[in-house]
């Protein structure tokens, strides 16, 4: 836990007194933003940059390569989230590791959980947990690794949104499942933000999002993400969410990935051309009294899968060609 923080709890504990302030101090005290228990955001001075982000790994890795600085100070310097999946090794160790040293620095990590059984419905990212047993189990370590710590956590990235690929026999299993993911995050985090995964601006109706994300109790979290590795506008996810928010009738927030649609979408979902990088992450109430954040979720210059202009690229590797076009929107 981050001094600052330490210190705040230590004053929550003691009784009140009154105390003479001077000006200048008065004026420093009404400047600084409340730090409020429970309020990830308002309980860190900004959002986490991954040190060990694809990028930045490559850029380590590159000192020589022509566009290594435009990838250095446009993607690895910018906080955005971090993918934890079946590759992540031990969840509950990788996940208090991430978090432990964000907190250390009284930053905001943003998690993204991606392991659910049938993962992108055997597509460019398939995988996930071996089991819904396995993936019980999983989801819960992720959740003991962040305990008390403040974070944001996007679930499941596409899981509601592929309901219908689902085979039928396993859609009651996809839902128990998210909804054990949600329960988990609201039982253990108290000073986290979780969001379920609703799809993007055109995929599912609002209503029949509304319909899925009530069936995971998403009512026990903070609320949903939109736009996760996809590329419409901000503007369109704002229309869609709030339109997902009325069909809740419940009070969700919601957040947007904006790493990718800085010139919006051409209608292709896999390494499109002309794409470039939008709005780094920050507070999005700006925008809407309903949107929490803009946040980079996918990782700019990370593939979406062989296909596109990823040819020959796996879902999740790192191209320093996909990562410049990103930059100069080519």
């Amino acid at each position: 836990m981050s001094s600052l923080r330490k210190a705040l709890f230590s004053l929550l504990s003691v009784p009140v007194t009154l105390t003479l302030i001077t000006a200048g101090n008065q004026a420093s005290a009404l400047a600084a933003p409340a730090k409020v228990a429970g309020n990830p955001v308002s309980m860190t001075s900004g959002f986490s940059v991954d040190p060990n982000s694809n990028p930045a790994v490559w850029v380590r890795q590159n000192s020589g390569h022509p566009d290594v600085t435009a990838i250095r100070t446009q993607i690895a310097e910018k906080a955005g989230g971090r993918w934890f999946g079946n590759w992540s090794g031990d969840i509950a160790a990788a996940v208090t590791s991430y978090t432990k040293a964000a907190d250390t620095a009284d930053k905001l990590p943003i998690l993204v959980a991606y392991n659910i059984p049938g993962r992108d419905c055997g597509s460019h990212s398939s995988g996930g947990a071996g089991s819904p047993e396995a993936y019980r189990t999983w989801i819960s370590r992720f959740a003991d690794g962040i305990g008390n710590r403040p974070a944001v956590v996007i679930i499941e990235p596409d899981a509601l949104a592929q309901y219908d690929c689902v085979p039928d026999a396993e859609k009651q299993t996809r839902i128990d499942l998210l909804k054990y993911a949600v329960n988990q995050f609201a039982t253990k985090n108290p000073n986290t933000w979780a969001y379920m995964d609703g799809g993007n601006a055109t995929w599912i109706e609002a209503g029949e999002m509304a319909r899925r994300l009530k069936l995971v109790e998403v009512g026990k979290i903070r609320g949903f993400a939109l736009n996760t590795s996809n590329y419409y506008p901000t503007a369109e996810s704002v229309t869609k969410g709030n339109a997902i928010r009325a069909a809740l009738n419940s009070p969700a927030q919601f957040v947007i990935d904006t790493s990718r649609n800085g010139n919006g979408s051409n209608g292709q979902w896999c390494n499109p051309a002309g794409r470039k990088l939008g709005e780094t992450s920050r507070d999005g109430s700006h925008l809407s009294g309903t949107l929490d954040s803009l946040l980079w979720l996918k990782v700019p210059g990370d593939s979406d899968g062989d296909c596109g202009l990823g040819t020959g690229i796996p879902a999740g590797t790192f191209s320093p060609v996909l990562a410049k076009r990103l930059i100069t929107g080519t």
